[in-house]
């Protein structure tokens, strides 16, 4: 496929909504804000969204970048993004969710996880404390492991196995997950001090030891039943999460 060739009324439409991050591996085009109206349980919540994309060339001629990418099929992957709400930049204080995709729980609304709920509950929570952030991590699928290897997993689940063990007997470790992208946008888009939502103490580590202040962690925890307790516990039990309701635990 020939490489296009962008009109020049569209890369001036285009231009100031891009910036480049550089990472370790290259760098993070950002893009945004984005006007989104989102409906949360029946009302119209406006956030602003960027989404982000990862290439190894580093480079502030965006218009060479827009160009290649009609001939890299990227709807073949995954990208990620994030939900801004409110002044996020100069807000004292602001929510952030590093939320994981969940194909399962997320989309079709499973309750064999507590995903989708956390996915609600942390857009509800920021937009009623009046800034935040929620990061969609589109790579995080099964702790890492992608789709087709969670589907299979899944299987070995319904035979006995926990989380844990299911992904370790696919050759997998417990979790793979990097928040290193995320964490470059985050800075990116505000150096204040965060309130993380999270019962995951890894998440906290790696913001933490990324350099950047969080002022708390807030409990994400809900929506147990039958058909999630065994994974909830296996959370607690084999991966180190932190049980507890919606309380505020100041860092130390």
């Amino acid at each position: 496929m020939p490489q296009m060739k962008l009109e020049p009324q569209v890369f001036a439409v285009l231009k100031d909504k891009i910036q480049m991050i550089k990472s370790q591996e290259g760098a993070i085009y950002l893009v945004g804000p984005i006007r989104l109206p989102v409906n949360l349980d029946g009302d119209t919540i406006i956030f602003n969204w960027y989404c982000w994309l990862n290439l190894e060339e580093v480079t502030e001629d965006y218009e060479k970048i827009i160009e290649k990418l009609s001939s890299a099929n990227l709807a073949e992957y995954q990208q990620s993004s994030v939900l801004v709400y409110g002044d996020f930049e100069n807000s004292e204080d602001a929510l952030i969710r590093m939320h994981s995709i969940c194909h399962t729980g997320d989309i079709f609304g499973s309750k064999r996880c507590d995903c989708g709920f956390q996915l609600k509950q942390s857009m509800k929570r920021i937009a009623q404390h009046g800034s935040g952030a929620l990061f969609y991590l589109a790579n995080h699928e099964g702790r890492g492991i992608g789709l087709f290897s969670k589907a299979m997993a899944y299987v070995l689940q319904e035979n006995g196995y926990d989380t844990v063990e299911a992904n370790e007997s696919l050759g997998f470790v417990d979790d793979s997950r990097s928040y290193d992208d995320a964490i470059a946008v985050l800075s990116a888009l505000r150096t204040k001090p965060v309130t993380l939502m999270t019962n995951n103490p890894k998440k906290v580590d790696a913001i933490e030891k990324a350099g950047l202040a969080i002022a708390s962690r807030t409990s994400l925890w809900g929506d147990e039943s039958e058909y999630n307790a065994a994974y909830l516990d296996t959370k607690v039990r084999r991966s180190g999460h932190i049980k507890g309701e919606d309380s505020v635990h100041a860092k130390s």
